[in-house]
């Protein structure tokens, strides 16, 4: 049997675990980032149904990407807490005056400025709005240029151009 953590073969037999709110049958050595939970560790001779460490009131309606990055439709630009943090002062704003505007947290545009943050799909769109500024940057036009300089093609760009057309 392996250990649904580190995918290691298990000499001894596993330990069923809750580690952040999923039940996993571990290792020993893996045990110690849970607590044990009391029951019984599935043997291999279980259905040959697909695992996924959750029990049936803790398992997911449906599968979300939680990458930031995926969901945005260009890519943020790398100085996007410089910007914000100059056309908000252009604009003569402070950061509470910001939030209130945009009815998010002061806290979330002090470390949005910060560069802590990246902010989230909904609250840079509010961004853009109220501060009249562009965050995301299409990397198609840059694709584009790339290519056309370029006489040979190396591995970078076969890299870029799987990447735009997705």
């Amino acid at each position: 049997m392996q250990c649904e953590m580190c995918g290691a073969d298990s000499k001894g037999p596993l330990k069923r675990v809750r580690i952040e709110g999923a039940e996993l049958s571990v290792c020993s050595n893996c045990a110690r980032y849970g607590t044990e939970v009391q029951g019984a560790v599935k043997s291999p001779a279980a259905p040959a149904g697909r695992q996924t460490g959750f029990t049936q009131a803790q398992a997911p309606q449906a599968r979300r990407s939680r990458d930031l990055f995926d969901q945005l439709g260009g890519d943020l630009v790398e100085d996007y807490a410089d910007r914000i943090k100059t056309a908000r002062l252009k604009l003569g704003l402070s950061q509470k005056d910001l939030a209130l505007a945009m009815m998010e947290k002061e806290l979330l545009i002090k470390k949005i400025e910060k560069g802590e943050l990246i902010p989230e799909e909904a609250v840079r769109r509010k961004i853009e709005k109220e501060l009249d500024i562009k965050l995301i940057e299409d990397s198609s036009l840059e694709s584009l240029d790339i290519h056309q300089s370029r006489m040979t093609t190396t591995m970078g760009d076969v890299i870029k151009i799987k990447k735009v057309k997705r």
